[in-house]
């Protein structure tokens, strides 16, 4: 490696700052200087590297094309360093694991299994986040995400873990033992519908409706939705890991399948992983061979 051809490491910490905060006077803050002092990192590093990095217009700032493509590597390469230095010292050893997920698959997939974990782990204590948005694993933060899609996020490796079809369902109370033929028939029954984020919106993309309001759209948690599903309030589009026992048992009924390449992920950031994660990626992988 050619150090000398490095830029300045302060230049570095006060761009990777900037570029995090978003403000030269939140990226003071961050590392306790003032904003004309990174203003003037920003600057120097700029004359160093003979490129544009932010972008100034008006009062605001923005990050050129080369500027995002520097931050990114700053944000990986700090990153590292930061997960690498706790774990040495052990300042990271008493954080609690970090698990995301969205709360449908929190509420009929983890929770149910969660006891076998702590059986096996009793000294890891867990944060479970259940929330539709996007979480994404980083150092010091999220350490393991589980999310519903295809398996592609940028910048980010995944397992597959659950495979599941989308499905459309509801309880007998509601729709009775009609056979359904066209997707346009479940308008003439109220829906449910998940708050933020569901698997509903690739279903009716999909199936090709813009919108499915049927005679009227309750909103709910996703860790709600089965509730509500088997209690007759609604049609429901949920994956169809979440509602087999319910089918089994004659609880729901399930109306229409879209197959695919859908299932719930294991989403980790590329990198070591701190022992709790590495032990909870192992239970998961056990989960997944005894299904």
């Amino acid at each position: 490696m050619e150090w000398r051809s490095l830029p300045p490491l302060n230049a570095l910490r006060a761009f990777a700052a900037l570029a995090q905060t978003g403000s030269a006077s939140a990226a003071g803050a961050a590392l306790n200087v003032s904003h004309a002092a990174i203003s003037q990192q920003i600057k120097a590093l700029e004359a160093h590297m003979g490129l544009a990095l932010v972008r100034r217009d008006g009062r605001g700032l923005a990050l050129t094309g080369e500027g995002r493509l520097l931050a990114e590597a700053l944000d990986e390469g700090f990153g590292l360093i930061a997960q690498r230095v706790a774990a040495l010292t052990g300042a990271d050893a008493a954080r609690p694991l970090q698990i995301s997920t969205t709360p449908q698959f929190a509420a009929s997939w983890l929770m149910p299994r969660l006891r076998d974990f702590q059986s096996r782990h009793p000294g890891v204590d867990l944060m479970v986040h259940p929330s539709p948005q996007r979480a994404d694993p980083a150092p010091g933060g999220v350490d393991l995400a589980i999310r519903f899609g295809l398996g592609a996020w940028d910048g980010l490796e995944a397992e597959l873990l659950v495979p599941t079809d989308i499905v459309v369902t509801a309880a007998p109370s509601l729709v009775g033992a009609r056979d359904f033929t066209s997707r346009d028939e479940l308008l003439e029954f109220p829906w449910l519908m998940e708050l933020d984020q569901s698997p509903a919106s690739d279903w009716m993309f999909r199936a090709g409706l813009g919108e499915m309001r049927g005679t009227s759209v309750t909103h709910v948690p996703g860790n709600l939705m089965l509730d509500g599903a088997r209690a007759g309030h609604g049609i429901a589009v949920m994956t169809a890991s979440s509602v087999n026992e319910d089918v089994e048992a004659g609880r729901l009924r399930i109306l229409f399948r879209d197959c695919g390449e859908t299932g719930y992920f294991i989403v980790t950031r590329p990198g070591v992983l701190r022992p709790q994660a590495k032990a909870f990626l192992r239970w998961l992988r056990t989960q997944r061979a005894a299904a």
